[in-house]
């Protein structure tokens, strides 16, 4: 009989008070419906509001549930860092606090994970405003030719790692780029990544945090990866991979190479 999942489901949260006791325990419940070993680290980014008391006020009755905190607002990529680092689990996977998705889809998610070393989700329908809809659509388009994303919906925010890849691609960005910016590092490792179509529903609690004001600041950083990264930067050899057995995050010089399950 194979064994379980075992998930670390991380939830960067900043000012989501109006929502967030009904995310966590959305996730929290299933996570549990899948029969998982989970935990689900929520952490929040110097919220200003009451996010952190209804963590902990959560955590009290549902197990597996932690409150991970930023003394000051240190953004989206930041966060996730903090909640990926945090980790104790063998798969890892982030999702927002605003309730978007259905969480029940990491069912179509996670096996990939035997063959894959990221699988990530791409919006099917998606319940965004159509401004909002056109601007992903550009920056898609872009990313995928100037950086070789791959994919249709990069900053879709339901995705699972094997955790020994995700410390290989740990985020140094701290805003939205964080996204584009972990799935260009893993192609440029030659891995292979899956992406699956998830279902997607408005947010029903609080107000998102990606403004217009973000646009031209996500495009120059796209621009100056690209740079950096693609144009100046040395090829990465495509290595083979070699599981290790290793926790905490493995601190190592080089890629791990890449080897798939059986």
């Amino acid at each position: 009989m194979p064994r379980r999942p075992r998930l670390s489901l991380v939830m960067p949260a900043f000012n989501e008070e109006a929502g967030i006791a009904e995310a966590v325990a959305e996730a929290h419940e299933s996570l549990a419906g899948l029969g998982y070993e989970f935990e689900i680290l929520v952490v929040d980014d110097g919220s200003t509001d009451r996010t952190a008391e209804r963590v902990v006020e959560l955590a009290a009755i549902r197990s597996g549930v932690r409150l991970l905190s930023h003394a000051t607002n240190l953004g989206y990529g930041a966060a996730l860092r903090t909640g990926f680092e945090a980790a104790e689990y063998e798969l890892v996977a982030f999702t927002d606090a605003d309730g978007q998705f259905f969480l029940e889809d990491l069912e179509d998610l996670v096996p990939l994970t035997d063959e894959y070393l990221v699988v990530v989700g791409r919006r099917v329908d998606r319940k965004d405003p159509w401004r909002r809809r056109f601007l992903s659509w550009g920056y898609n388009l872009l990313a995928r030719t100037f950086l070789g994303t791959g994919v249709r919906d990069c900053d879709c925010a339901l995705k699972v790692f094997r955790r020994e890849a995700l410390a290989y691609l740990l985020p140094e960005s701290h805003g939205f780029f964080v996204n584009t910016e972990m799935l260009c590092r893993a192609r440029r490792f030659g891995w292979d990544i899956a992406e699956v179509g998830v279902r997607h529903r408005p947010r029903r609690r609080g107000t998102s945090k990606v403004s217009l004001t973000e646009v031209p600041r996500t495009f120059a950083t796209l621009l100056q990866f690209w740079w950096k990264q693609l144009v100046r930067a040395k090829p990465v050899p495509a290595p083979a991979f070699v599981e290790p057995d290793v926790l905490p995050f493995p601190k190592r010089p080089a890629p791990p190479p890449y080897r798939r399950a059986a």
